[in-house]
């Protein structure tokens, strides 16, 4: 029997990703932070945090880790709300660009959408368009903030 792989090949951490939310605390962005820190090794090329003060949305993102980009209080201060999600990234496809940095946010006529995920996003047309039309009043996905 002859082996094609090295036996020790498969030992490397392969983490994907960090996501972290939190609901109805108030600063929930420092503490989503804190969590993403502590969730740092899944991911070190950049990370963000939107909130939610339930009204609107504050979002921060950058390229780098964790503690560089959410070790300001005034970045901090401006994250308002007692909702949070965090998103600390280790890229499987994409450019390691700003637009590609999480949590991905979007602002649309029946309010707002922020979303943090640790998976590929494929085949997401027919949701896309599904969800930029119910904003325009289609019979589409009811989502509210």
């Amino acid at each position: 029997m002859t082996l094609t792989t090295h036996p020790f090949d498969d030992d490397k951490l392969k983490e994907e990703c960090g996501v972290f939310g939190i609901i109805g605390k108030d600063s929930a962005a420092a503490m989503a932070a804190l969590g993403l820190h502590a969730l740092q090794h899944r991911g070190q090329e950049a990370s963000g945090i939107v909130s939610f003060d339930g009204e609107h949305f504050h979002s921060h993102h950058a390229l780098g880790h964790v503690g560089e980009n959410f070790n300001s209080e005034a970045v901090i201060n401006k994250l308002m709300g007692s909702s949070a999600i965090g998103h600390t990234r280790y890229s499987t496809t994409g450019e390691l660009a700003l637009r590609n940095v999480q949590p991905l946010f979007a602002d649309f006529d029946f309010g707002g959408f922020a979303i943090g995920h640790n998976f590929n996003l494929t085949k997401c047309y027919t949701p896309r368009k599904q969800l930029v039309n119910a904003g325009a009043g289609s019979a589409g996905p009811a989502i509210r903030k």
